[in-house]
C-alpha cells in the first residue's frame, strides 16, 4: 500500500464533504483516520480553508460543504440551505449566510412588505436588517427566522 500524500488528503476531504454530513472538524478528522490518514484538527482546518469549504444549514444542523462554485444548486434547493445563523440585538437583525449569498437573501427580504423592516444591507456573507420599529425587533426576528428557516 502506497503512502498517502497531500493530494490524496484533499481528494478524501472533497469526497467526505460531498457524500457525508460532517459538522465539525473533529468528525472530518475521525472519518479521515478511518480511511488511513493520520491528521490533526489543525491540518483539517488548513485543508478546509484551502478548499474554501463553507458551513451551510441542512435540515436542523450546520454542515461543511464545498463552496457553491463547486456544488451545483438546483431549483429544488431551498433558501434554508444558504442561512447559517440569524441573530439580533436591540436595534439590528444580523443574518449570516454562505459566502456569496447575502445579496440574494437581502433582496428576498426587501421584497417582503409585511414583515416590518425598513430595508437591508448585504455584504458577501452577512445581511443587516433594519426594523421599522426597534420595539418590535423580537417579533420581526421571529418572522424572518420562520420565513427563512421555518
Amino acid at each position: 500500500m502506497r503512502k498517502k500524500n497531500k493530494a490524496d488528503l484533499i481528494i478524501a476531504v472533497q469526497e467526505l464533504l460531498q457524500k457525508k454530513t460532517v459538522g465539525t472538524q473533529e468528525e472530518i478528522r475521525a472519518a479521515l483516520e478511518q480511511k488511513g490518514f493520520s491528521v490533526h484538527q489543525v491540518k483539517v482546518s488548513r485543508v478546509l480553508h484551502k478548499m474554501g469549504a463553507i458551513k451551510i444549514n441542512e435540515g436542523d444542523q450546520v454542515v461543511y460543504r464545498l463552496p457553491t462554485e463547486l456544488v451545483s444548486i438546483t431549483p429544488n434547493d431551498s433558501l434554508k440551505q444558504l442561512i447559517l445563523n440569524i441573530t439580533h440585538n436591540e436595534s439590528l437583525i444580523v443574518i449570516q449566510t454562505a459566502p456569496g449569498c447575502a445579496q440574494f437573501v437581502a433582496r428576498f427580504l426587501d421584497q417582503k412588505n409585511d414583515i416590518g423592516i425598513l430595508g437591508t444591507v448585504a455584504g458577501d456573507d452577512t445581511v443587516f436588517v433594519a426594523p421599522e420599529k426597534t420595539k418590535q425587533i423580537k417579533n420581526i426576528h421571529q418572522k424572518i427566522y420562520k420565513m427563512l428557516l421555518g
